[in-house]
């Protein structure tokens, strides 16, 4: 299965790039706070980080629950959560800190840069022109 990657900077800058399943299967059993080289995204000299996503039926990641499974918790806050009252608990199904065949998009941020820039690697494509 395919694999969605958001491969955000520090300055704030998110390049979103499409994985196809042969090269996403390298990212399988990472998890959430480690280091995934840049070779196998197809930006050499890059260093990322894993810092969550969401499975094919939209439920996010959550570093503090292991395993690659889905889970139905009770949580205060976090991801996955918004609090409308003051101490309301919600219980949520949520996805395990590990990246599994299930995960079908992708957070990581840029922990060491390379020779090029992310812009020039990924280029963003361009908005059409609205008509009126």
């Amino acid at each position: 299965m395919d694999m969605k990657l958001n491969l955000s900077e520090k300055d704030g800058n998110t390049y979103k790039v499409e994985l196809d399943a042969d090269k996403a299967r390298m990212l399988i059993g990472k998890k959430i706070g480690d280091e995934v080289e840049g070779d196998l995204i197809g930006a050499p000299g890059y260093t990322f980080i894993v810092t969550g996503g969401s499975d094919i039926s939209g439920f996010p990641m959550r570093a503090d629950v292991p395993g690659a499974g889905k889970k139905m918790l009770l949580l205060s806050s976090g991801t996955g959560i918004r609090k409308t009252k003051k101490g309301e608990r919600l219980r949520k199904p949520v996805r395990g800190n590990t990246v599994s065949d299930q995960i079908a998009q992708l957070n990581l941020v840029v922990k060491a840069s390379g020779a090029q820039k992310l812009a020039e690697l990924f280029p963003k494509p361009e908005k059409k022109e609205e008509k009126k």
